[in-house]
């Protein structure tokens, strides 16, 4: 029905856009979200300067974080009125002078220091502050968010930095500092002097490893359609972002706004049914299960969903689990096995011979000669590779050092021991070579016996 198939691209619509430009949406982490909002309102309403670092790895939701944050303090009218952001990012201010740029426009002050000699960058720094000082000496507060702030540590000086930090350590101006990075090592990066004007607040976003439940609710969450009137009730939430006044933070301009669709109830009800079911069923919560090992993120969540979702169509308007098996499949794929299962049968059997080995003697170097060996034992008893020469077996074992299956243990030793005698050290597990095994098309039996058994 016409209908049926507009509904349908609606949905699909709209759930594209849910997932790829909602910037504001955080779930969990309420203890680190309290923390930054507090330092955040300290800042703007008593005047305090602070520095915060958040640390996690990339998509764990940092930057989601702090946007949340700062959407939830509009509805403070002292936060919108007192309060300037300033947004620099490691990657695109790539040393102080475009930073302090950046920082200028940014504050609004291109015509108050346009003209100006600055003797140091502390002097132009300071200036800037003075400059938002109103006539009763109360001074708006500035909130600087260093995005890639590892980045910011390879600058000459690091003279951003101790600025920076020496400002919110002393009472020139109310500013926070809040750098966002993925490296646990950062506080190591900072120079003495830069490390010793640094607050050590540090918050820590990692996704646990032991809420699967939460991560299955949150599927369906991202899956089904909400009803008219809790798309409605969002709407205040994102209505508010206008009051973010800021030319780098840029979200609140593109910001996915539900209240532009309205849906059909009965197309809802049925929609909502039929996934719900589908993410119950067993097969769904085990690709569910694969997929949580294999990346805990809600960033790689949202991203596989956005492939499904893409997969709609007037002839298939649901998620089938099927596709949903299909598709995981592709992250399950190991290019190891792939290039295991392109081998020839010799080159697979002199990688069976090396895993006996490796098995044996715990992991031990080997050279051609000690694989040659092996393999010539199964060799007499095999119908297939009786007859292969001995210099055909050496240019499969060199094949196999190229396709990097097997590494040389260093370079030190190349030209001076003979290339059969040269030790290299398996770069497989022995999961890889189970499942190329089983894979392999038209593997003779007899190659297959020997690989799960190195008794001959």
């Amino acid at each position: 029905m016409p209908e049926d198939a507009q509904e349908l691209r609606k949905a699909r619509r709209f759930l594209k856009e849910r997932l790829q430009r909602d910037y504001t949406t955080l779930r969990g982490y309420k203890e680190e979200r309290s923390n930054v909002r507090q330092l955040l309102q300290r800042t703007a309403e008593m005047g305090e300067s602070n520095s915060l670092l958040l640390i996690g790895p990339r998509g764990a939701g940092k930057t989601t974080l702090i946007n949340a944050v700062l959407t939830d303090l509009l509805v403070n009218r002292s936060f919108v009125d007192n309060t300037l952001i300033v947004h620099l990012d490691g990657n695109l201010h790539t040393d102080d002078r475009i930073a302090l740029k950046s920082i200028t426009v940014q504050m609004r002050l291109e015509n108050a220091a346009d003209g100006k000699v600055f003797g140091s960058f502390a002097e132009n720094l300071a200036f800037l502050l003075q400059c938002l000082k109103a006539g009763d000496k109360k001074s708006k507060s500035v909130v600087f968010i260093l995005e890639e702030f590892d980045l910011f540590c390879t600058h000459h000086n690091q003279t951003l930095l101790y600025n920076l930090f020496d400002v919110s350590q002393s009472a020139q101006a109310p500013i926070c500092v809040l750098g966002v990075t993925c490296r646990l090592d950062v506080i190591e990066l900072l120079e003495k002097r830069v490390k010793s004007r640094f607050s050590h607040r540090q918050v820590f976003l990692f996704p646990s490893a032991d809420q699967f439940e939460a991560y299955t609710k949150l599927c369906q969450e991202l899956l089904l359609i909400p009803s008219n009137s809790e798309l409605k009730a969002s709407a205040d939430r994102i209505d508010s972002l206008h009051l973010l006044k800021s030319e780098a933070l840029n979200f609140n301009r593109n910001h996915f706004d539900g209240v532009e669709y309205e849906f059909d109830n009965k197309f809802v009800e049925n929609w909502n049914k039929h996934h719900a079911k589908m993410l119950k069923s067993s097969q769904a919560q085990k690709t569910f299960q694969m997929l949580y090992d294999f990346d805990i993120s809600e960033a790689f969540l949202k991203n596989f969903i956005f492939r499904l979702v893409a997969q709609l169509k007037p002839d298939a308007p649901h998620i089938t689990v099927d596709q949903l098996t299909a598709l995981s499949a592709q992250y399950e794929g190991d290019d190891k096995i792939d290039m295991l299962c392109g081998l020839s049968v010799l080159e697979l059997c002199l990688i069976i011979a090396i895993k006996h080995h490796s098995e044996i003697y715990d992991r031990d170097p080997f050279n051609f000669e000690i694989v040659f060996a092996r393999f010539s034992k199964f060799a007499k008893i095999s119908t297939t590779m009786q007859s292969v020469e001995r210099s055909i077996v050496l240019k499969a074992f060199e094949h196999l050092r190229i396709g990097e299956l097997i590494m040389p243990l260093s370079n030190s030793g190349v030209g001076k021991v003979q290339k059969e005698f040269e030790m290299h050290k398996m770069a497989l597990t022995y999961g890889q070579i189970q499942q190329a095994v089983q894979r392999y098309q038209a593997l003779p039996t007899e190659v297959a016996q020997w690989a799960q058994s190195s008794l001959i």
